[in-house]
């Protein structure tokens, strides 16, 4: 599943490529990928004529801020000639992806939704399992409260709440796995498999420890591993293992640069001592038994 740098790489590049992009019309080719409104037809007519003015992420959603324009002929259509429309949300979930295609072109066959321009030109959401999912959201309506993952989410690693004594609060009584912790979202917002292991392994905490366990010392050190992980990630354009690609069909490059994420049997990068792998809640979890303690 697209974690926090991926999303954070998808915002990035719809925020570069569709700058005053339109939705002339749009093509539901798979009813369920709509969750809000249950009326497919209401989402359809809703995001008509909608521009596309400003792309924000909250932990792993994407969330468009929409405009409603009158006369799509203005030149600049954010400037004095729109009006709130509310917002497009997407949840990537496993397999979802966006690709910009100029020009249409007739869609594959796990094309899902397709929002096309006055000129043809597509956006168009593609999701091989199909678990993605998009509200539109009118301007009245509150997304928290419409969408409980989104308003039940923790702070986003990168803000200032959160913090050390954000973390000693959340964990201090909590005898849960530091791992579990961490792929949380009501404690912290983004964080997935591939960065809890590799942010555990920089700051040299055992996923197995628990969560009240932790030293504040170390969970300084644990707090500065997610930030820097993350950057470095968004950096290389996030991670692709399976199906994960950017707006432009590009795969993420940081899967070259993880410690112990899928790298079970092979040599520690610090130590040479062999990474192990082990299930925690459900969930696969790589880590250096010597360097983690």
């Amino acid at each position: 599943m697209p974690e926090l740098p991926e999303v954070e790489t998808v915002r990035r590049g719809l925020e570069q490529k569709l700058n005053n992009y339109i939705i002339n019309k749009v093509k539901v080719c798979r009813d369920s990928t709509v969750a809000f409104p249950t009326n497919k037809e209401e989402f359809i007519q809703g995001l008509r004529n909608s521009l596309l003015y400003k792309w924000d992420r909250r932990g792993k959603y994407l969330i468009a801020q929409l405009k409603k324009i009158e006369n799509e002929n203005i030149q600049y259509p954010q400037k004095k000639s729109s009006t709130n429309n509310g917002f497009l949300i997407v949840h990537l979930r496993m397999t979802g992806y966006f690709k910009f295609i100029k020009n249409s072109t007739p869609p594959c066959k796990h094309t899902r939704i397709r929002f096309f321009d006055k000129n043809n030109n597509e956006l168009r959401y593609i999701d091989v399992r199909s678990f993605g999912q998009m509200w539109w959201i009118k301007q009245e309506l509150s997304p928290n409260r419409i969408i409980k993952g989104l308003g039940s989410l923790g702070p986003e690693p990168f803000s200032k709440e959160f913090n050390t004594k954000y973390l000693k609060k959340v964990i201090s009584k909590r005898t849960k796995s530091i791992k579990a912790i961490l792929l949380d979202q009501t404690i912290v917002a983004g964080i997935g498999n591939i960065y809890a292991d590799e942010s555990l392994y920089s700051a040299g905490i055992s996923p197995f420890r628990e969560a009240h366990t932790i030293k504040k010392n170390e969970l300084i050190k644990l707090k500065e591993s997610i930030k820097t992980v993350l950057k470095k990630s968004i950096g290389s354009g996030g991670t692709t293992f399976s199906d994960f690609r950017d707006l432009e069909g590009e795969n993420g490059n940081f899967g070259l640069q993880t410690n112990v994420y899928r790298r079970t049997g092979k040599e520690c990068r610090k130590c040479g001592n062999l990474i192990e792998r082990q299930k925690i809640t459900g969930r696969s979890t790589h880590w250096c038994p010597k360097c983690q303690k």
